[in-house]
């Protein structure tokens, strides 16, 4: 019956938060009210005037649509240079789903009543234990984690606050001394802007397709041993521009395989990227005199196709979604499972899975990577030293503000799940405000009703997980950190590394708890440290 009515209510709350988005739209005639947003946006915009009945619409003269759809939101709160705009914007943003037919509220009540309900009969004190009871972490662990953070991340945060108003105001901005939550990520991004200088279209030419693959292939050489070759032909495809390849041990023998479908269809594929199984390692299931069936992987990306002579060239966003991607297909590949069920990624508990992913993104950064990479697709001219400089840099930019802010929402959602009392003396938003407070420096405006729009944990599975992204992030960091510690440049101490790794974190599955794998990799159980060196809380010094 709890199962029922939670994705019956669960359902609801993503539909009110679906037609309360659709729900706001504001119609600009006037040129001068959206300055700033960039070609895309305007573009954007002006499609979605079409749609709406303004036939005649076009990026130059209009009209523009603006709506609450994540596009045109976020281009809004980055890039109008109408503070009035913005903060309209963003006072719809954060008002969703919270009054007349579609008020969420009731339904947050009703979901976190239910968890509640359900977690006593299972004899548990609160509904985040339930969810725990199949995650490496505990309450207390995921608190005293998220503490750490909070304050490692505080003063950075502060400080933050003080250079966007130092900086605004060397701008001539008339509210530098009293910022607004919607002038914060506009005056960030144009101190980002200042401050680097990236433009991330610049960038494709040093990342063409052909030569990162490369790079990454030989990387995944290196660390663990294997080689990947082209195996196109030996397996049927479901589209021409799909590669087959085939992943082999140290002596030549094939171990696994996998599909990679890189290139955007809109028609055909949905937005994003992903790793998925085909076939998981299985002793049960092989044929043919072989020990094992095989494992296979698919991964799918969306980046530019070749047009022309012109190959696939890609933003360095798109190399490191490729890296992340790659590091879910090594988990379900390397594995030596014999138990299907428990195979790669199977039964891999949800928030170490994002370990092996999120700690090859880390390689985008190590200088020899991404110099080997990073090769001008005409000239074969690498990246300049001062470019890999300001990505290294960019990466920890305003760290502190970042990080509180998903802190917000992990000890918001845990606060739900543990202490909070459904139709209590103390409001859902009350809690909110409460929360904010010691995890933010700029708190949330009095009619702040953003939970009624938290698809996450309440219609997206993140119940009493939302901590699950920042500790991934602390594993991630710290396995990468063994390597630091061994000097990177030092290649012998990598491979002995790189193979103890592929012998616990990507061998062994689900057939073991992740924290006892974790332990026999690292020698100890996880610290923050090394997260919060890498996003600059913490003394650091650049890759080599």
């Amino acid at each position: 019956m709890y199962c029922r009515w939670n994705w019956r209510l669960s359902h609801k709350f993503s539909e009110n938060v679906l037609d309360a988005t659709k729900k706001f739209e504001k119609l600009i005639t006037d040129k001068k009210e959206i300055d700033g947003l960039p070609a895309t946006a305007l573009g954007l915009a002006a499609q979605t005037a079409v749609s709406k009945g303004h036939e005649n619409a076009t990026a130059e003269n209009g009209p523009w649509m603006i709506t609450l759809d994540a596009p045109s939101f976020i281009s809004v709160v980055l890039h109008a240079r109408n503070r009035a705009l913005r903060e309209e914007v963003y006072r719809a943003y954060i008002t969703r789903a919270s009054s007349g037919d579609l008020d969420n509220t009731p339904i947050i009540n009703q979901i976190l009543k239910l968890l509640l309900e359900k977690a006593k009969l299972l004899n548990y004190n609160n509904y985040a234990e339930v969810s725990m009871a199949t995650k490496m972490a505990t309450v207390d662990k995921a608190e005293e984690l998220l503490e750490k953070l909070r304050s490692a991340s505080w003063d950075a945060a502060v400080q933050d606050v003080e250079e966007l108003k130092s900086y605004s105001k060397s701008q001539g901005a008339s509210e530098a001394d009293s910022l607004s939550h919607w002038d914060i990520s506009f005056w960030s991004e144009r101190l980002r802007e200042s401050k680097y200088d990236i433009n991330e279209e610049e960038l494709r030419p040093y990342f063409s397709f052909s030569k990162v693959m490369d790079g990454l292939f030989n990387l995944a050489k290196i660390l663990f041993g294997i080689d990947i070759e082209p195996a196109d032909g030996l397996a049927p495809v479901w589209n021409k521009d799909v590669r087959f390849y085939c992943v082999k041990d140290s002596s030549g023998s094939p171990i696994a395989y996998f599909y990679f479908d890189p290139y955007s269809r809109p028609s055909e594929k949905r937005e994003g990227a992903w790793m998925d199984e085909v076939v998981s390692r299985s002793r049960v299931l092989s044929r043919n005199g072989t020990t094992a069936r095989l494992p296979v992987a698919h991964m799918v990306c969306n980046q530019t196709p070749p047009v022309g002579d012109k190959p696939s060239l890609m933003t360095f966003r798109e190399v490191e979604t490729v890296f992340h991607e790659f590091g879910h297909a090594l988990q379900h590949m390397l594995t030596k499972q014999d138990e299907g069920l428990v195979a790669g990624i199977r039964g891999v508990e949800w928030d170490a899975v994002e370990l092996p992913s999120q700690f090859m993104e880390n390689w985008c950064y190590h200088r020899d990577t991404l110099m080997s990479i990073a090769k001008h697709y005409q000239t074969g001219e690498s990246l300049p030293e001062e470019v890999y400089l300001k990505l290294l840099a960019a990466r920890t930019f305003h760290a502190g503000s970042l990080s509180l802010y998903q802190i917000r929402f992990a000890c918001l959602d845990l606060e739900l799940h543990t202490k909070y009392i459904p139709h209590g003396s103390e409001s859902v938003y009350d809690v909110d405000q409460r929360v904010s407070r010691i995890t933010q420096v700029i708190p949330p405006l009095p009619e702040d009703r953003f939970l009624s729009g938290f698809n996450h944990i309440f219609a997206g599975g993140y119940a009493a997980g939302y901590y699950s992204y920042k500790w991934a992030e602390v594993l991630s960091a710290d396995a990468f950190s063994a390597f630091e510690d061994a000097v990177l440049e030092d290649s012998k101490a990598v491979k002995e590394i790189g193979h103890k790794f592929r012998e616990t974190v990507l061998a062994l599955g689900g057939g073991k708890a992740p924290l006892e794998v974790f332990v026999e990799f690292r020698g100890r159980e996880p610290s923050p440290e090394a997260l919060l060196r890498h996003n600059g809380l913490l003394p650091v010094t650049a890759c080599t």
